[in-house]
């Protein structure tokens, strides 16, 4: 098998809800924040540049609506005065015969945000929703 880059259009979103069919899954950002530090004895008239803390952007999971499916919704309704129903959701990169190549673990998510369809009356496209989550930790496992 040659080594070539995967596509982006097979994927599988484990998210502790139903139906489980999204368009769209982003926001896997990790980043390490930089702090700058100099002394008052350096010999450099220049700061030093550290790693800090780690953060996270928000996931972003789009799907298509359909009739009767509330999953969103319910789950964003669920969080009342600090105390979010957190879940561990799995997104995974699947390969011809659909089975996970790469893999990305989030931890301790909960939806920050839930946006409808917007509509048209001269549109053709299908409605989608918007979840938007905020999480503690994102992981990678590869192969």
């Amino acid at each position: 098998m040659a080594d070539y880059p995967l596509p982006v259009f097979h994927f599988v979103v484990d998210w502790g809800g139903g139906r489980a069919g999204f368009t769209e899954a982003s926001g896997f950002t990790y980043e390490v924040e930089k702090i700058e530090y100099r002394e008052g004895n350096m010999q450099e008239y220049s700061k030093i540049n550290m790693p800090g803390m780690v953060k996270f952007s928000n996931i972003t999971l789009k799907r298509g609506v359909v009739a009767k499916d509330n999953d969103f919704w319910k789950w964003i309704s669920a969080t009342k005065m600090n105390k979010p129903e957190r879940r561990e959701l799995t997104i995974s990169l699947l390969n011809e015969e659909h089975q996970a190549v790469m893999s990305w673990k989030v931890k301790n998510a909960w939806p920050v945000k839930v946006e409808g369809p917007g509509l048209k009356a001269d549109g053709n496209e299908a409605a989608i929703e918007t979840l938007e989550l905020s999480h503690e930790g994102l992981t990678i496992e590869n192969g």
